[in-house]
């Protein structure tokens, strides 16, 4: 059984850092590529950032450039999301998701194989 368990989320002050985790379970880890995202109350899910188990690529959203970091240990089968500048709009519940990807496939957002529960992360202003 595949799982993907993400944790890491809590309460966090306008301009603080959080780092989020998501450990997978139940799969070759280096034929998947790992993503982050997120959804807010009442908006659409969106693509926050996926990274490339196989070649360490990475993708990310415009509103994560700069501001957000994915990386992976594939020892540790988890891909981390360090997010740092944070703001009261980054509220959201951030899930991880995973699809299999060959080692030349372009990071994506769409198609994703497997999802998360979600992890809660709140900004204060």
């Amino acid at each position: 059984e595949v799982r993907l368990v993400e944790s890491g989320g809590g309460l966090v002050q306008a301009g603080g850092s959080l780092r989020l985790s998501c450990t997978a379970y139940g799969l070759l880890f280096a034929d998947y590529a790992i993503g982050w995202f997120r959804q807010a109350p009442g908006k659409e899910r969106e693509g926050i950032s996926v990274i490339s188990s196989s070649d360490g690529s990475t993708l990310y959203a415009d509103s994560a450039k700069g501001r957000f970091t994915i990386s992976s240990d594939n020892a540790k089968t988890t891909v981390y999301l360090q997010m740092t500048t944070l703001k009261p709009e980054d509220t959201a519940v951030y899930y991880c998701a995973a699809y299999e990807a060959t080692s030349a496939a372009i990071p994506r957002f769409w198609g994703m194989d497997y999802w998360g529960k979600g992890t809660l992360v709140t900004v204060s202003s």
